[in-house]
């Protein structure tokens, strides 16, 4: 079928949404330290003054496999290679892995290059590890001048997980998403970095964000400036704002202190982006979308510990024992054109959001499952959200005349609301195959949420519900408060009560915070902590707990904890 272009709305379009509703994270110091970049220091400052060859962008681990781990870093070979040079010849790289801190008892060495034509990025796949064990790394370099002797990272940690068949007792998570660079300090990464009780961080998209300088936030509100300054189209441009990134100290001691599991989302290519273009992207003028995507894909793994499927694509699966399966999504690479709000053509069962092949993977992946709890990665919201929503005897002949959506107006066509025959498929496919204890993880829309996800939300609580979600804030990216640049709770206490009135299934909504969820699993349930900042702005903001749900094994039902796993 041919569909007219709609621009979809925006992050900031939903936000105001629900306001117009209203008004109708020690870490090793080894693992921390860079060589000469700080928070605020640019690659070319620091290459300028620092001896080639140099670790300006820290070190990181990811993709945990029982056997092994991928192992990141990447080399300045001489001042003035920044990312997306091209500048500096090829270096070659050490890499060790040790079971102590002092690297007296070596588990894996090799060699890699850092490559011009990667970048200078380095990935090294690890094998022949121990299960469910923490791990030691670094990287040794060697310049040109054969008497400069060697240039030594910073130590990393990292650890393997458990054994396939193994009977674990606990994992635990830290959980993130939405981290704009212009919008605060990233003092959330900190304090997850900090922490010494997790098996790895899960980071749910928008990893780095693709705008210009003062784009978003609005003009003048940036606290820091993006580099490079202009809105990111080509290789050059995705390579520098992922250095630009990574020389932030705080998430550099995060990747240096736990492996990290990464899908992406819309912005580490452009915003709300779908398989043929984006809401800001203009083939006109900023030339051809697919060589836009193909240019920010090789990036993203050329700077990011996560391994590439054979498709290019991050959909890809972890084990954790025989207690959780991991199932991480691409929710960008394989979807139709938005709807436009009110649109009936939500419901249309040519779209997708997931594509057929991801579609029936995940289907599959979760009937196959012997582990207790089968978590899914979601970059968006698979909770429905909507308003105006009628008894179901009532709403879908009324649908279908008028062409509305079958379960409401739903105010964000960017999450699975807008692909509601996607969502039914797999919900279904929940109930028939008996599948229970599915967590969804999701990060996207700024906000926290503790959600029950029903078979029909028209009909809940009388219809069950198939499986729960959890939601994480943004790290500092503008929630509602920041939009519209008011108090906490000024409009939000009367939206929460609204969306929750409309969606019963929702069982708690924070519109206010910033922050990050650390999430703790065991045979009986799973529990997400969340943690806020006390201000995104300040560099040395402080965290604290602010409420705990969980989902106990077989219910499929979310209900309030009263205190954080310890």
């Amino acid at each position: 079928m041919t569909s007219r272009h709609v621009p979809s709305p925006s992050r900031r379009t939903v936000v105001r949404a629900a306001a117009a509703t209203a008004a109708a994270v020690p870490v090793l110091a080894t693992a921390t330290t860079a060589p000469t970049a700080s928070a605020t220091t640019t690659g070319q400052d620091s290459a300028a003054r620092t001896p080639a060859p140099a670790f300006l962008h820290g070190v990181a681990s990811g993709d945990p496999l029982p056997d092994g781990v991928l192992l990141w870093t990447r080399v300045t070979p001489e001042p003035g290679a920044e990312p997306g040079s091209g500048r500096g010849a090829d270096t070659l790289v050490r890499w060790e892995v040790a079971e102590d801190r002092e690297f007296t008892a070596i588990a894996a060495s090799g060699t890699t290059l850092a490559a011009a034509s990667s970048d200078h990025t380095v990935k090294a796949d690890v094998r022949g590890l121990r299960p469910a064990t923490t791990y030691y790394y670094r990287f040794t370099a060697s310049g040109p001048d054969p008497e400069g002797g060697e240039v030594r990272s910073p130590t990393g940690r990292t650890r393997t997980a458990p054994a396939v068949g193994a009977s674990v007792a606990g994992v635990r998570f830290g959980v993130v998403s939405c981290a704009n660079w212009e919008a605060g300090w990233f003092s959330a990464y900190r304090h997850l970095a900090a922490r010494g009780d997790l098996d790895a961080v899960v980071h749910l998209g928008d990893y780095l964000y693709e705008y210009g300088v003062g784009e978003y936030p609005t003009q003048g509100a940036a606290l820091r400036e993006h580099r490079p300054a202009h809105e990111i189209l080509d290789l050059a441009d995705y390579r520098t704002r992922h250095g630009n990134y990574k020389t932030d100290a705080d998430l550099q001691a995060l990747h240096a202190a736990h492996p990290m599991i990464a899908i992406w989302d819309d912005h580490e290519v452009a915003n709300d982006a779908w398989s043929g273009g984006a809401q800001n992207h203009t083939p006109g003028t900023e030339g051809e979308w697919a060589e836009r995507v193909a240019a920010a894909k090789q990036a993203y793994f050329e700077w990011m510990p996560v391994r590439a499927s054979t498709e290019g694509t991050v959909y890809r699966r972890l084990r954790f024992g025989r207690l959780a399966d991991l199932h991480l999504l691409d929710l960008r690479s394989f979807r139709s054109q938005q709807a436009s709000i009110g649109s009936g053509a939500v419901d249309d069962p040519e779209r997708t959001i997931t594509g057929r092949a991801q579609l029936d993977w995940l289907k599959a992946g979760l009937a196959g499952s012997d582990a207790v709890w089968k978590l899914v990665g979601t970059s968006v919201m698979i909770s429905p959200v909507a308003f105006g929503a009628l008894p179901a005897h009532l709403l879908q002949p009324l649908a279908g005349l008028l062409g509305l959506p079958k379960e409401g107006l739903a105010v964000n066509v960017d999450q699975w609301d807008g692909y509601t025959d996607d969502r039914r498929e797999l919900i279904a496919h929940l109930r028939e195959r008996g599948i229970t204890d599915t967590v969804f993880l999701t990060g996207d829309i700024h906000m926290a949420w503790a959600n029950e996800v029903p078979v029909r939300a028209a009909t809940y609580p009388l219809s069950p519900s198939a499986a729960t979600e959890f939601v994480v804030t943004s790290v500092t990216s503008d929630n509602l408060d920041d939009i519209l640049r008011v108090a906490p709770q000024t409009v939000s206490l009367v939206a929460a009560t609204a969306v929750r009135t409309a969606n019963r299934h929702v069982k708690w909504v924070d519109m206010d915070s910033h922050g990050y969820g650390v999430l703790d699993v065991t045979a009986e349930r799973a529990q997400m902590d969340y943690y806020v900042l006390s201000d995104k702005k300040a560099k040395d903001s402080a965290a604290s707990w602010a409420r705990s749900y969980r989902t106990r094994r077989g219910t499929q039902k979310v209900e309030r904890a009263d205190l954080p796993v310890r």
